[in-house]
């Protein structure tokens, strides 16, 4: 229980912390199922196989995703632009050069249409050695379960129009070095895109794990502190007054967490605070580096015996990534959290950027620029020791500035939220440095791009 020190005719004034998501969201589990067998179909799916293949391979698993996106496309009157984004790589796991492309569907915002979602999954797989492009590598849970997820959210919120873009993305290259992140990730910056989140879904359609223990109730969502794009003066800004948890991605992450906790019958998020699992990583990493909000949708316990496994059976254990293996109600569920996210952070603005001034003061005075799509702001607060912000807020306002009398700033963190039309509020932004919700500016000096 989140602890709670305002008095009751600001609780009373304070509206809940979620807007409603839309009630017709459903998701298929059989279709997540069909889907997840249909790329198991495709033999290996490895970003070294074939590329012109029409049955078996990266290329033929990519076509198949590019006529899925434009069958949805034509239900939805047009609403989704299907395009591939690749280039070509070269690198420690590919030795030749070689094409590496995404698969990508933009359903563009009717009113900010340069402020992006992006839910995305990788789609290529792999055996025991990274390299093998040759055997049978089915990938169902690591990662047509990402895929299939994608896929399930852009047939359900296409359905819909929203005031910003959402992009739907399966990935080739994340096993050779995530290189459709990469990709992804540029491409992004050269669209000119404003980036509200980023949810990276992979490894998310099993329960149990290799030794025998089961969780179906919880998805952990990872959540990097510091961010990968401090400079010199922004990290030692942050070591004097405080940010080392409240990175974007962090309080992404916080959002989601609250948004599980308002929905009954749902999974329980349970946060991760570092970037992925130990020694390991994913397609959220290149955001990261870029400087925008993402995070990892991964399962509550990983199966190593069906991941990066040779198709075989020793000792009566049984190996491989196939989807025998899977829970497809509870990757449904997990779909189902993503989409709910999705929805909402598509109809709330941008979180605001605040700065919050308190040094030698018994007040604190805290600022922000207007948001465009922002009604209203909300201010939280929590103790600098404490992991989650209170849950009521500590002040609401029209304005974009906001003394609190009697508040001693060095005790507390604050965040701002906006409001936008329905009661849609945007995930909090932290009033510390690098708080918010976009990259960091280069240094004068830095080089590249």
């Amino acid at each position: 229980m989140r602890k709670t020190f305002l008095t009751a005719a600001l609780i009373a004034a304070s509206s809940p912390a979620f807007a409603q998501a839309d009630p017709a969201i459903e998701v298929s589990e059989k279709r997540l199922q069909s889907d997840v067998e249909s790329m198991v179909g495709f033999g290996t799916r490895h970003t070294l196989s074939s590329q012109d293949d029409p049955f078996r391979g990266i290329g033929a698993a990519l076509n198949w995703v590019d006529r899925e996106f434009q069958a949805m496309n034509a239900k939805c009157d047009g609403c989704l632009t299907v395009v591939r984004v690749g280039d070509t790589v070269q690198g420690r796991r590919i030795a030749e050069p070689t094409r590496v492309e995404n698969s990508v569907a933009i359903q563009i915002g009717s009113t900010r249409p340069k402020e992006v979602i992006i839910v995305q999954g990788h789609i290529d797989s792999r055996v025991t050695d990274v390299l093998n492009a040759t055997d049978d590598a089915p990938g169902a849970n690591d990662n047509a379960s990402g895929s299939a997820l994608v896929l399930e959210s852009a047939r359900v919120l296409s359905q819909n129009r929203y005031p910003t873009t959402i992009i739907y993305a399966l990935l080739s290259g994340e096993e050779q070095g995530l290189y459709g992140g990469r990709i992804l990730a540029k491409w992004v910056k050269e669209q000119g895109y404003t980036v509200k989140a980023v949810l990276n879904n992979d490894v998310v359609g099993n329960s149990c794990g290799s030794d025998g223990y089961c969780d179906g109730a919880n998805v952990r969502v990872f959540s990097e502190g510091p961010r990968a794009d401090l400079t010199d003066s922004v990290r030692a800004a942050q070591r004097r007054n405080g940010g080392e948890n409240d990175s974007p991605s962090r309080n992404l992450s916080r959002w989601i967490d609250s948004l599980a906790d308002d929905f009954e019958g749902g999974l329980n998020v349970r946060q991760i605070w570092r970037t992925d699992r130990m020694g390991r990583g994913g397609d959220q990493i290149p955001f990261l580096e870029a400087g925008y909000p993402a995070v990892r949708f991964s399962v509550a316990v990983e199966d190593y015996e069906h991941q990066h496994q040779d198709l075989r059976t020793e000792d009566g254990v049984t190996y491989g990534d196939t989807p025998e293996e899977m829970d497809f109600n509870y990757l449904a569920k997990v779909t189902h959290l993503n989409v709910r996210a999705i929805d909402l952070l598509s109809k709330t603005p941008m979180p605001p950027a605040p700065v919050a001034q308190a040094a030698v003061r018994t007040f604190t005075e805290i600022k922000w620029e207007p948001v465009d799509g922002a009604t209203g702001y909300r201010i939280y607060r929590r103790r600098t020791d404490e992991g989650a912000w209170e849950e009521r807020p500590v002040a609401v306002t029209g304005e974009t500035e906001k003394v609190l009398d009697g508040v001693r700033g060095d005790d507390w963190l604050f965040g701002v939220s906006s409001v936008g039309e329905g009661g849609f509020e945007s995930p909090i932004a932290s009033a510390v440095p690098a708080g918010a919700f976009a990259p960091l500016p280069k240094p004068q000096n830095a080089v590249g791009p």
